[in-house]
């Protein structure tokens, strides 16, 4: 059975992306842990970020969730959004 999230509060469900993120920001492979997702779902509280948005929190404020890849933060962890390149 296939679940998907629903988030409470001002939590937000990020499924992590692939080392590979085209933006204007040079990000480095020297952390094992990854701060960079796509927004899946967001809980009623959440004001700054709506699903599908990518965005980079911070790190280590993640908790894992039930899905490999998704972890839950906190709309205060959030550290800004991916726009694409111009």
């Amino acid at each position: 059975m296939n679940c998907y999230p629903q988030a409470f509060s001002d939590r937000i469900f990020v499924r992590l992306d692939g080392k590979e993120t085209k933006t204007n920001l040079i990000l480095t492979n020297t952390m094992s842990r990854q701060n960079v997702g796509t927004v899946i779902s967001i809980g009623p509280l959440v004001q700054s970020v709506e699903i599908g948005d990518k965005v980079v929190f911070h790190l280590f404020d993640d908790l894992p969730s039930h899905a490999p890849n998704v972890v839950v933060i906190r709309e205060k962890s959030l550290l800004g959004k991916l726009l694409p390149a111009h």
